[in-house]
């Protein structure tokens, strides 16, 4: 069992804790308003989730789940995620992060940006692509043929590996995407990005199998 802390508890965060939940992890939520905020969320997904600061959340996580907005980065603790390995789920939205300059010119992937902020951390990404609904309908335990796969970027072997086995127990296998300066490939707008899983209107999503996902990551342009 993995203690998994969440940094950010909007639709992707709190969906990501119920599969860990039902994959039987236990999970420490966080947001910027405070634990208190987190009451009613942490009552639905029952005994095995709490709420904290976002740096108690990051202290309690094994692995760490951050997903915010791009723009608040630099509020993301960055001393207790030193050596853990750290899920970014972010997309980069300009209407609402405001303009930046490294992300703008395409310099850095966002992925790199928050390892700016968290340096000794190891940063894979993941989660970003796929609708909280899709992601929540299309989990599938190990073996099913209609599993679905889910693109992974990061520059360590060792922490994609963990952010893989926790990946896999929730109910999804992984494509290995390369390293974060990669992760554009997966970014939003790209074939990858929502597509493979079908319509938002269709809630209940379709499976994407690993060939799927392969091709979208290989037709990507910038």
């Amino acid at each position: 069992m993995t203690t998994v802390g969440f940094i950010g508890s909007g639709n992707i965060g709190v969906t990501i804790a119920r599969l860990a939940i039902e994959a039987g992890h236990q999970v420490v939520l966080s947001n910027s308003r405070g634990p208190e905020t987190l009451a009613d969320t942490v009552a639905e997904l029952g005994p095995q989730a709490s709420a904290a600061t976002s740096g108690e959340a990051a202290a309690a996580g094994d692995i760490v789940v951050v997903t915010v907005p791009v723009k608040a980065f630099p509020h993301v603790p960055a001393v207790p995620l030193a050596g853990k390995t750290v899920i970014d789920t972010c997309n980069y939205g300009p209407e609402r992060d405001g303009h930046i300059p490294e992300l703008d010119s395409q310099s850095l992937t966002s992925s790199e940006l928050l390892l700016r902020y968290i340096p000794d951390a190891g940063v894979v990404k993941a989660f970003n692509n796929i609708f909280f609904k899709h992601l929540l309908s299309l989990a599938r335990p190990a073996g099913a043929p209609d599993r679905s796969y889910l693109p992974i970027a990061g520059d360590s072997a060792q922490t994609k590996a963990a952010a893989t086995e926790f990946i896999e127990s929730i109910g999804y296998s992984v494509v290995d995407a390369g390293p974060l300066a990669d992760s554009w490939r997966q970014a939003t707008g790209t074939p990858v990005w929502g597509t493979p899983y079908g319509p938002y209107s269709n809630e209940k999503g379709r499976p994407a199998d690993e060939d799927t996902i392969r091709a979208a990551l290989a037709t990507a342009t910038r």
